[in-house]
């Protein structure tokens, strides 16, 4: 077999692997998360980082646009290159070839072999059962304290938050105090990148994206800018190899919450509260709703805001498929991935992250 067909497909074999001995063994994925994983992804981080566009996305467009016209093209050759058939078809299989194992090896090195690591809870807290009693207290704390940061930030006419600060310097500084109890997160962290193509993102409900092939962390730049923080906190636990969503979750909410940055604090608060709350309503806790009464205008005003008001009325000339269709392509889509990586409740795994609080906030008794 010739090299340009051997070499990937041996990378594509290692590759899997790779990714295989993650999920057989946690204490390997685990010693590939603390020992090899940092050293691959930070040079990669740096590079990728220098440019002022998202690669990845740059790579997905010429992906579709490889897909949409090369396979013409070939076809094209194929039919009337009768002399070159022979080279087209082996130009073709190796371009193939190689395009593959550069997605599975960058797939497998950052990001597939690090969801059999140890779960956040194991490495960092004890188990314990919670009670609804205890998701009652947790919810009244952050009401309490998103009510004392709403007075706290700048508001516009409409008495909403306004995002004042440089949340990428914020979220930085907020990440590397936060490593300090969880060493993982050490390291360099590079610039977030709004992604071109916002449009299509707010289409599918998604803020903020980890890009495995290119290293990045990219948010929505159509979403409304007070969620920043939260957002870019949380693609930045994912750089840090914290592919679980719940876990991204929890560190975006811990790092936020250390910031001594007001607006930092409560976009993370915000993201917490609205989890909590929506737990309290799926739990049917009762005495829970009650609590909901106090929380203040200020807050109702900011919280569950994603995109600006009339947005969709405003860009629906950017509609090329239909905006439900995607939402729903593109959330089964993410729950099969999800649930291919072991993740078994998939895209409801998000909501996880309320477990994470209550351990963090109601540790076992001594």
């Amino acid at each position: 077999m010739k090299k340009r067909y051997l070499i990937p497909l041996i990378l594509i074999g290692a590759a899997i692997v790779l990714t295989a001995a993650g999920r057989l063994s946690q204490g390997f994925a685990d010693f590939y998360a603390a020992n090899i994983f940092p050293y691959i992804s930070l040079p990669y981080v740096f590079l990728s980082g220098l440019l002022p566009f998202s690669l990845g996305e740059v790579m997905i467009v010429a992906a579709l646009v490889l897909f949409l016209v090369g396979i013409p093209v070939m076809i094209i050759l194929l039919i009337f290159m009768k002399k070159s058939r022979g080279t087209v078809a082996s130009v073709s299989v190796s371009a193939v070839l190689w395009i593959l194992a550069f997605v599975v090896v960058t797939e497998s090195l950052n990001c597939f072999t690090l969801y059999g690591c140890t779960r956040f809870s194991e490495r960092y807290f004890t188990a314990k059962e919670h009670d609804n009693e205890e998701l009652k207290q947790l919810y009244s704390m952050l009401i309490d304290e998103a009510n004392e940061l709403a007075l706290q930030v700048p508001r516009d006419e409409h008495d909403r938050f306004v995002l004042t600060i440089d949340a990428e310097a914020e979220c930085k500084r907020a990440m590397k105090k936060a490593s300090e109890e969880y060493p993982q997160l050490r390291g360099y962290y590079p610039k977030p990148k709004p992604i071109m193509f916002s449009y299509f993102m707010s289409q599918t409900g998604t803020a903020g994206m980890y890009f495995p092939f290119s290293m990045e962390s990219t948010y929505n730049a159509d979403m409304v800018p007070e969620i920043q923080p939260e957002v870019i906190c949380h693609e930045f636990a994912h750089l840090k190899g914290f592919m679980q969503e719940d876990e991204a979750n929890f560190i975006s909410f811990v790092a936020t919450q250390g910031s001594d940055e007001p607006q930092v604090k409560y976009s993370g608060c915000l993201d917490a509260l609205e989890y909590v709350h929506n737990q309290i309503y799926e739990n049917g806790v009762q005495s829970g709703f009650e609590l909901t009464d106090r929380i203040s205008p200020q807050v109702q005003n900011d919280w569950f805001r994603f995109l600006p008001d009339n947005y969709w009325e405003e860009n629906e000339d950017k509609e090329v498929f239909d905006t439900d269709a995607v939402s729903a392509f593109s959330e089964s889509a993410s729950d099969t991935s999800m649930k291919l990586n072991g993740v078994e409740d998939g895209v409801r795994s998000y909501s996880r992250m309320v477990n994470l609080l209550l351990d963090y906030y109601f540790p076992p008794e001594e």
